[in-house]
């Protein structure tokens, strides 16, 4: 029963917010005998009893006429409706221009005039003030059982002036089709200029150079290129595990004498071999 009763409120909550735009913290604007309700059957504090109904912080607020009405009360010398009246001197004071105190009910709606500008929920316990209420479109009203609170569901007035409001935004109004048919006589005298621009010679050329360049720069941001390029394949050096690493040498002044000692050696030996080979030649006889 507890969950269906949060849903119920939750759903409650959502409809107002997003039809009549109340928001976080939510003002709750309190009555004479929801606050004498609240400390008989000791719903305290009552701040956090409405933040749990409404799922969101709350700020309570009453009004001057308010407190004037449960100060003629506390007369009576009963001890609940002192501490009602210390309950209500607690809370904010709404501002109400009332230069003589005016009744609980009235000072309500007068505060909430014809569309609640202020987004207050009324908190009250007079089923009637509550009928008068839920005619105004966004007014959320509570009213409290024993030691529950409740969230009256919107009624049908209100939900048919949603219903209203939202058609009229879909219509268009007198001032929109006004600056509509201004913005089309612009339109079409732009055109005819742009057609006797055409008539010159010179309007087909600059229409085409600005499709081109449209065309450009949409191919640019997109990232897609005019002409298929293809990749080229470079020659590759070999591969650096398969080589074998290079010698260093430890003294390299004595390897180049070794090398030039190497050298005349083998042209010591050419030249032995020239000689060797030409004495061996047989000589020709004379005549």
């Amino acid at each position: 029963m507890r969950v269906k009763k949060q849903r119920r409120h939750r759903k409650i909550v959502r409809f107002y917010t997003a039809c009549y735009g109340l928001r976080q913290p939510y003002k709750v604007l309190c009555d004479v005998n929801f606050v004498h309700h609240l400390v008989v059957n000791r719903i305290t504090p009552a701040d956090k009893a409405l933040s749990n109904i409404l799922g969101a912080p709350v700020m309570l607020f009453t009004t001057k006429c308010t407190i004037s009405e449960l100060k003629k009360q506390d007369l009576m010398h009963v001890p609940s409706h002192s501490q009602a009246l210390e309950a209500a001197e607690s809370l904010i004071t709404a501002r109400c221009d009332h230069e003589r105190a005016m009744s609980a009910d009235d000072c309500i709606m007068d505060i909430i005039g014809q569309n609640n500008p202020e987004h207050f929920f009324v908190a009250t316990q007079h089923a009637d003030l509550r009928e008068k209420i839920l005619k105004i479109p966004g007014v959320p009203a509570i009213y409290a059982l024993r030691t529950a609170l409740f969230l009256e569901s919107p009624s049908a007035a209100q939900r048919e002036f949603v219903k209203t409001s939202e058609e009229q935004r879909l219509h268009m109004t007198d001032l929109e089709y006004k600056m509509l048919t201004k913005g089309t006589n612009n339109m079409s005298t732009s055109h005819q200029e742009k057609d006797r621009s055409d008539e010159d010679g010179f309007g087909d050329q600059n229409l085409e150079v600005q499709a081109v360049a449209k065309k450009h720069t949409a191919r640019k941001g997109l990232g897609v290129k005019d002409k298929v390029q293809f990749k080229r394949k470079k020659a590759k050096g070999p591969n650096p595990l398969s080589c074998k690493k290079k010698k260093t040498l430890k003294n390299p002044d004595l390897h180049s004498a070794q090398e030039r000692k190497d050298g005349d050696a083998t042209l010591r030996s050419r030249k032995k071999r020239n000689r060797s080979r030409k004495s061996k030649r047989p000589v020709e006889a004379d005549g």
